[in-house]
């Protein structure tokens, strides 16, 4: 087991020890969706790992778009959320790979597509369904490409981020959203805004 399989482990081994602040209760409060509109394009990145690793974007075929998420499970993704912030150094790609654009599961450094591998890896591993992990390109308050990882609660949307170790509702982020993958087969993707055609916003992320 690898220095981050032995580092989740020892974090969900103390997960029903920990007392932590729920969740689910803030989730219980004003659930809020994004809207999806119609097909667009991945970014390439995406395209390029998912031909490099195509047993990471195959439907599984179960269709439940948004999970439904007890006390623990909520625990369960702050902890991985957090730990995998801490444990991925933030690089960018030009510097690891000596490319502008390269989506891949990192050991100990990546950037935020990387992260966000990692973390769906993780959590579907741990059984959060697989479908209700989007990864999602937005940009940030800047108006920069960024990306993070959708958890499609039954409550809610919720955005994990490499930026922060809090969970937010999507509308909490300060971020607009742009498009993301689609429940019904991970290699496709939707746009989340109305206004944005598939070409306007093919591209991705920067860190």
């Amino acid at each position: 087991m690898g220095k981050i399989g032995k580092g989740v482990a020892l974090l969900l081994g103390c997960l029903l020890a920990l007392a932590a602040p729920s969740l689910a209760a803030a989730a219980q409060k004003s659930a809020a969706f994004a809207r999806e509109y119609s097909e667009t394009l991945p970014p390439i990145g995406f395209v390029e790992f998912c031909q490099r690793n195509p047993e990471n974007c195959q439907p599984d075929g179960a269709h439940k778009r948004r999970a439904s998420m007890s006390e623990e499970k909520w625990l369960l993704v702050r902890m991985v959320n957090a730990f995998v912030n801490g444990a991925i150094a933030p690089v960018t790609d030009e510097t690891l790979y000596g490319t502008p654009e390269y989506w891949t599961i990192p050991t100990d450094a990546g950037d935020c597509e990387d992260v966000v591998l990692l973390k769906k890896k993780i959590l579907v591993s741990k059984g959060i369904p697989e479908e209700a992990l989007r990864i999602t390109v937005v940009l940030d308050e800047h108006g920069e490409g960024h990306a993070v990882l959708t958890l499609t609660s039954a409550a809610g949307d919720y955005i994990l981020d490499n930026r922060r170790n809090e969970i937010r509702a999507w509308g909490d982020t300060g971020y607009t959203m742009l498009k993301r993958q689609s429940a019904q087969d991970p290699r496709k993707w939707v746009s989340l805004e109305p206004a944005r055609t598939g070409s306007a916003i093919a591209g991705t992320a920067s860190k």
